[in-house]
């Protein structure tokens, strides 16, 4: 067992660590061209996935009290692809992610996330009694601009940091020899050898 005063492996290793870009340089074309996106931007049948080892009404009671926390679990049925959606929680039965009074017996939810790089927005309802509706996925435009943004900010950063250890490792070598000469120099200037001759 090491003790606690130790250094921990992961102090020693180099400061510079690449941030992964949470979205892709162009999303809205990968949206529209990614076989995936494209399946799921179409709506189609999703259901609610949470507690399947419980009985019905139980089911139905997590569910609508979720969706009132700010979160739930559906799965598009064609493509299997299931989705932990995180929205507004719901105060008196509304808020902009979660709407318990749009329609009778059914729950309207919005989610935005990234997914694959790219910004986008579950859209779509479910039945509280069933746990099933339709549901599809939306190009989220406004915050794939903000997303954008903050990733040519992070290359920007990046190119700098490289750009500048670039220079130093560059001019290290040349200021390390540059005072090297300008040592010699003084030095052979206040060398006894030529101080005697120069009095000769």
């Amino acid at each position: 067992m090491l003790p606690y005063e130790t250094t921990n492996i992961f102090e020693q290793l180099p400061r510079f660590v690449f941030k992964m870009p949470r979205v892709v340089p162009d999303q809205e074309s990968k949206f529209q061209s990614d076989e995936l996106f494209r399946r799921l931007s179409r709506e189609t049948e999703v259901r609610y996935t949470g507690y399947r080892d419980r009985p019905v009404d139980e089911r139905q009671m997590r569910f609508q009290t979720a969706c009132r926390e700010g979160h739930t679990e559906v799965s598009f049925i064609a493509t299997g692809t299931n989705l932990h959606l995180v929205f507004t929680p719901s105060s008196n039965g509304y808020s902009e992610g979660c709407d318990f009074n749009k329609e009778q017996g059914k729950v309207h939810i919005k989610s935005c996330f990234i997914m694959n790089g790219v910004c986008v927005r579950w859209r779509g309802w479910l039945d509280i009694e069933r746990l099933d509706g339709v549901g599809c996925l939306e190009f989220d435009e406004e915050r794939a601009q903000i997303e954008d943004a903050i990733l040519r900010e992070q290359i920007e950063e990046i190119l700098t940091r490289d750009f500048e250890e670039k220079q130093r490792l560059y001019q290290e070598p040349t200021l390390k020899t540059w005072t090297q000469v300008e040592a010699r120099k003084k030095q052979s200037e206040l060398s006894p050898d030529r101080a005697g001759s120069a009095s000769n």
